[in-house]
């Protein structure tokens, strides 16, 4: 089952240059989170400082009562053990096959014997679907089969948060529907907390219960994801209808100048397009985190998602909470900067 992560007031920088300043969000417990943003603005920066392996220069990141930053490296070691984290490239060792690499974390960190590593290691190889290529190296096979491997490994420790560093990474549009599907289907089958960081739209539109988005050094809000599907916010708007229109420039915040010729040539960014169903499990049942589709919507008068009636979709999940409870508040609808 997984835990929160409440992040308040966190600030990084290098050589006095800072990466962001001031983030504050909460992962909520068992729920699928996605954390996007342009090039270049902190996102697996964020990602090494929540597991530990880079401290913040402010702030407060606290799991289960314990504070991070604040913690002994002896406490820090314990407290790692409830993260697993799937690399942009998979971070395979290449003289290793897929099974030992699989294994490898079992044998580091704990001392099971070979057979129980066996049958933990033929576990995750069968839920990401790679039974079978257990005695292949990394280079005998496809990249989306390496991503694969990658998340058998981070899930062989059954951590309660799974962080995900840009997963589509390299990956073409039929493979990333794939791993969409299996991340979702992990999520139902573990119920551990995940926080996605990719760039790719299909998937932050898809994916998530929750949606952040960090843009010049700060986070432009973070919430349910039909909140940041349906924002008027200039900058969201922006990144999500991938559009030059907007605050964001090619390398950094558009200056004042930029901003008003764009005025001034009477050019607006379009309307988000409409909001799609959340990607349920392969089976067809209702993941423990999941809300049901439009729910949000209905409490803040937003077009619920298409194909749905009321925000159920027709024939699916009957059973509807009352227009307003479980609205996200609070930790889901944080909204700052």
């Amino acid at each position: 089952m997984g835990v929160e992560v409440a992040v308040r007031g966190l600030t990084k920088s290098f050589g006095g240059r800072p990466v962001w300043s001031d983030l504050s969000l909460t992962l909520p417990a068992g729920e699928i989170s996605v954390l996007l943003g342009p090039s270049g603005t902190g996102k697996s920066v964020f990602l090494k400082t929540l597991v530990g392996l880079l401290r913040p220069d402010a702030g407060s990141i606290v799991i289960e009562g314990k504070d991070l930053p604040r913690l002994s490296e002896r406490d820090l070691y314990q407290v790692r053990k409830l993260f697993g984290v799937l690399f942009q490239d998979g971070a395979l060792f290449g003289s290793m096959t897929i099974y030992d690499n699989v294994a490898f974390p079992l044998r580091e960190h704990t001392r099971r014997s070979e057979s129980q590593i066996r049958s933990v290691v033929t576990e995750k190889l069968d839920m990401v679907g790679l039974v079978g290529a257990e005695r292949k190296l990394p280079g005998e096979i496809s990249g989306g089969m390496r991503k694969r491997a990658g998340l058998a490994r981070a899930l062989v420790l059954d951590p309660r948060i799974v962080l995900f560093d840009e997963p589509d990474s390299g990956l073409d549009p039929v493979r990333t529907a794939y791993l969409n599907q299996l991340i979702i289907d992990l999520n139902q089958r573990t119920e551990a907390t995940f926080l996605i960081v990719t760039h790719d739209i299909n998937t932050a539109r898809t994916v998530p219960d929750n949606i952040g988005l960090i843009y010049h050094g700060h986070l432009a809000m973070f919430g349910p994801r039909e909140m940041l599907l349906s924002s008027t916010e200039p900058v969201v708007r922006q990144f999500l209808n991938a559009q030059r229109i907007g605050p964001i420039g090619m390398a950094e915040e558009k200056d004042a100048d930029e901003l008003r010729a764009e005025a001034d040539a009477g050019v607006e960014l379009p309307p988000l397009p409409p909001i799609p169903l959340q990607l349920p499990p392969s089976d067809g049942r209702v993941r423990k985190a999941e809300r049901p589709p439009g729910q949000w919507c209905r409490a803040n008068g937003v077009t619920p998602p298409a194909g749905s009636f009321g925000g159920v979709p027709v024939g699916e999940r009957p059973t509807v909470e009352p227009a307003g409870q479980g609205v996200a508040e609070g930790r889901h609808g944080e909204v700052t900067g």
